[in-house]
């Protein structure tokens, strides 16, 4: 079934300074062909400054370009979530493996915003989780809360934990990862984020909770939010996630694939967040249990 489109709006950039509005467009939205773009123009549906624009008009920084995208078939993604804890402030969720926090990517209604606001018109997501990454996202449901939970991120005042399940066979049972991650090329994307001695300072901190053939089961403490921040630390230390298509030793992209960030394959849960409260202050830890391949299967603790 077809969502009912999308209104774009978007105001104008540098990029856009002196480009011709179809080359623009069928460059910077690359999930229409150009002939769908030919089209929408000549219909006078994309509209610059509020006027329909021609496909040689030249864009300049600034403008505000809009256009209505026709409905189209998303694709499949789990429509299922759990809340975890719900008050005035805040509401918090469980997100499945495989279906995106936020649009993009084709992707509308099949998300954990679309889920979220049918059932919570007001909330408003305070982060996001990589699309087959599950686990805890918090959502602001005030002003108030919103602007105070953020201060707390802003000021790393929150505490993130993950789990993971990792190659290798590290020597020890607790270490430290901090490797500095920023832009790298990348063939597809143009720039990826990736270890890099030029990047910003990135810390986590990683106990080893079992062993497995090949591989570990751990918790990750994050003291920074550095996107993809577990995969490329754990990969800078020598262990990828177990089935990570992109990031390989070293914490870089795997210089035979061509895998783009959101795509399958790695284990990794959001487990605990926490926070202060936005109206009490009290300290909040906010906990979700993991998928069954990323549970202990040993009691015992590891020496």
């Amino acid at each position: 079934m077809s969502n009912d489109g999308y209104d774009y709006r978007e105001q104008l950039g540098p990029e856009a300074e002196g480009r011709r509005l179809l080359s623009y467009l069928v460059e910077r939205y690359t999930h229409s062909a150009t002939a769908q773009w030919q089209e929408r123009i000549e219909s006078g549906l994309v509209l610059v400054d509020g006027r329909p624009g021609a496909m040689d008009s030249v864009l300049r920084r600034g403008q505000v370009l809009s256009w209505r995208r026709p409905g189209w078939e998303e694709p499949e993604a789990p429509l299922t979530f759990a809340i975890l804890h719900r008050d005035e402030d805040m509401l918090a969720v469980a997100k499945p493996s495989g279906l995106p926090t936020l649009p993009g990517a084709g992707f509308l209604r099949h998300t954990l915003l679309g889920l979220v606001r049918a059932h919570d018109p007001q909330a408003t997501p305070l982060h996001r989780l990589g699309r087959f990454t599950s686990g805890i996202v918090l959502f602001a449901r005030s002003d108030r809360a919103r602007l105070e939970l953020s201060r707390q991120w802003a000021a790393r005042e929150v505490y993130k934990r993950y789990r993971a399940l990792a190659d290798g066979v590290p020597e020890q049972v607790r270490f430290r990862i901090a490797v500095p991650i920023g832009p790298r090329p990348h063939d597809r994307l143009g720039r990826i984020q990736a270890a890099s001695p030029s990047g910003k300072a990135a810390s986590s901190c990683v106990t080893v909770l079992e062993r497995r053939d090949e591989a570990f089961l751990c918790d990750v403490t994050i003291e920074t939010g550095r996107s993809h921040q577990v995969r490329i630390h754990l990969a800078a230390a020598g262990h990828p996630l177990v089935g990570d298509p992109l990031y390989g030793p070293g914490g870089v992209p795997r210089p035979e694939s061509r895998a783009l960030p959101g795509d399958p394959g790695y284990r990794l849960h959001a487990a605990a967040l926490g926070v202060r409260h936005p109206s009490t202050g009290e300290a909040l830890t906010l906990v979700c249990a993991p998928p069954p391949d990323l549970r202990v299967l040993t009691p015992e603790p590891l020496p």
